[in-house]
């Protein structure tokens, strides 16, 4: 599987090319997007963990903007740690990118937390031992966020979720 093949030159179009190449790949199966514009939506920076009573970041930035949700079941046996790893993989690889954050397994925190309060999404609930976090930062003519993070259930309920945040000036 390989998604660089169709990076173009800037970050706005290689971005958005390669999460439509994600949702035309055969062993990703797309089961939710929404597009919607949001005001201090919160990105984070480090683990989600619980202080004085309330779950949290460890370090988070407040962003503006436009975001673009994806979700893919990851089917036919490949792992959604391994989708993300090529996907993000080839876009850190892009000019401007800079890696913000990441982090594996239990060092993310509470997989049950990543799930339902951060991306609100149940399917995405899994095994810690197997999830994967990671935020990217992308500079051209205008300021991106990519967040991506991979959860796995069983093998075959792997689910992969990539926001994507295009920063009003």
């Amino acid at each position: 599987m390989s998604f660089a093949g169709s990076v173009a030159n800037a970050a706005e179009p290689t971005l958005e090319i390669l999460l439509e190449q994600l949702s035309g790949y055969p062993h990703a199966k797309q089961v939710a997007f929404s597009e919607q514009q949001v005001v201090d939506h919160e990105v984070g920076l480090g683990a989600i963990q619980k202080m004085r009573g309330e779950w949290r970041f460890k370090d988070s930035e407040r962003l503006t903007g436009t975001l673009l949700s994806y979700t893919w079941q990851i089917v036919d046996g490949f792992t959604s740690a391994a989708v993300m790893d090529e996907l993000l993989g080839s876009l850190a690889k892009e000019e401007g990118a800079l890696s913000l954050f990441e982090c594996k397994g239990r060092a993310c925190g509470k997989g049950v937390q990543w799930a339902n309060r951060v991306f609100g999404e149940r399917v995405l609930y899994g095994r810690e031992d197997l999830q994967q976090y990671r935020v990217y930062a992308f500079q051209t003519e205008r300021a991106y966020r990519l967040v991506g993070y991979s959860a796995a259930r069983t093998a075959d309920r792997q689910y992969l979720r990539v926001d994507l945040i295009r920063i009003d000036d």
